[in-house]
């Protein structure tokens, strides 16, 4: 068994969920001891929670810029996109989906389903090498309107980091009457959008992506859209969501949103500072490292995410996260939802070459709770790991 000097704890893995802050979990443990009235109900119980869980919508579309009426709430992102998608298609009269091959599995397999059981048309945009969407081809696209088209694409991947020009693809698709569907998941916490300014109709938001608890998330509804309910059985927000909402975990995700707008340009920078001093030192220590997609620009890829590809032998590779995680370091080989699956990634599937797609690559995702000891640890030990 092959332990790296002494043991320690490094988590790398934040795109697949992040550490709550502590302020989030006082927040929750306040309302599960204090506000336990189920919110549909009218006695002082009820009501109290209510008010709690309006806060928490107002607050949220504030960060937005959009009403408090266009807030969802859900269990998270893949139940948000399945809303969204699956309504666009069976009540708004939706027969095509532009989408491109690199998103989340959330959106593809519910594009395919609809395919099979609603005869929908699916048009893939072009990527280039670097994972970024060809605007070109996407306008060619977007521009045939003989029927009735939903563009989704999501605003930063979670697997490579590559951004979106949302603001571009929602005038776009406004322009030529297309409806337009973003997974912000991977952004939203991360980066400043307003929505008032951004015509897009749809997009949806997972609260553990910023420091939030897993199981809360909320969609984005442009009012008057027409979207029509997933779940039924109460009349919960708004009609669209039926199920009683999850208080406590609403009121933590409003409070991990809040402090992370608070905080946003100087934790940006931390952050940033962590992922340059991890590509730098990396460089150094392995030569022939490769960084997928654009993650290893600062400028075109989030700050969050660098996924690198290691140039050593399939054989060898076998044992590479078993070896890290044997050695306390988290990260992944894609998405947390694939990350058991023995199939490779489908997004690096799509922009790596043969021989590198034969090469392990690995994705670590950064937050403020990271520090350069935890990068000089992992970098110590993946260059251990070829040379031996």
């Amino acid at each position: 068994m092959l332990i790296f000097g002494p043991m320690k704890k490094v988590y790398f893995d934040n795109a697949a969920t992040t550490q709550l802050r502590s302020e989030v979990i006082h927040c929750i443990s306040e309302v599960l001891r204090t506000e336990y009235g189920n919110p549909s109900s009218t006695h002082s119980y009820g009501r109290s929670s209510k008010s709690l869980l309006e806060n928490a919508r107002k607050e949220i579309a504030g960060h937005l810029n959009v009403s408090a009426s266009e807030i969802i709430f859900t269990s998270g992102g893949t139940e948000a996109d399945n809303l969204i998608l699956n309504s666009c298609v069976r009540d708004l009269g939706v027969t095509r989906i532009i989408s491109s091959k690199i998103e989340h599995h959330a959106v593809l397999y519910t594009i395919n389903e609809l395919q099979k059981s609603h005869g929908i048309q699916i048009d893939f945009v072009d990527l280039d090498e670097f994972g970024h969407v060809d605007y070109g081809h996407l306008e060619s696209l977007v521009r045939d309107t003989t029927q009735k088209t939903l563009v989704s694409l999501m605003h930063v991947n979670n697997e490579v980091g590559c951004i979106l020009d949302i603001d571009r693809v929602a005038k776009l698709c406004k322009a030529n009457n297309a409806l337009f569907h973003s997974d912000t998941v991977q952004s939203v916490g991360h980066y400043k959008l307003d929505f008032s300014e951004i015509p897009i109709d749809f997009a949806c938001v997972a609260a553990h992506k910023f420091h939030g608890p897993k199981g809360a998330g909320f969609a984005f509804v442009r009012k008057s859209s027409g979207l029509q309910p997933l779940i039924f059985g109460g009349e919960q927000e708004r009609g669209l969501r039926a199920g009683t909402e999850a208080v406590y975990a609403i009121a933590g995700m409003a409070e991990a949103l809040k402090i992370s707008y608070q905080n946003l340009d100087k934790e940006k920078a931390y952050i940033s500072s962590i992922k340059s001093y991890f590509k730098d030192e990396i460089s150094k220590a392995i030569p022939g490292v490769k960084f997928n997609a654009s993650c290893g620009d600062l400028e075109k890829s989030t700050y969050t995410v660098l996924n690198i590809c290691l140039p050593m032998p399939p054989e060898k590779a076998l044992m590479l996260l078993f070896q890290l995680d044997l050695n306390g370091i988290a990260c992944s080989r894609g998405s947390a939802c694939q990350s058991g699956s023995s199939k490779g990634s489908h997004v690096l599937s799509e922009i790596l070459s043969e021989e590198d797609l034969q090469k392990p690559s690995i994705r670590f995702s950064f937050s403020i709770f990271n520090t350069k000891e935890e990068v000089d640890y992992v970098v110590e030990f993946l260059k251990d790991f070829i040379e031996k």
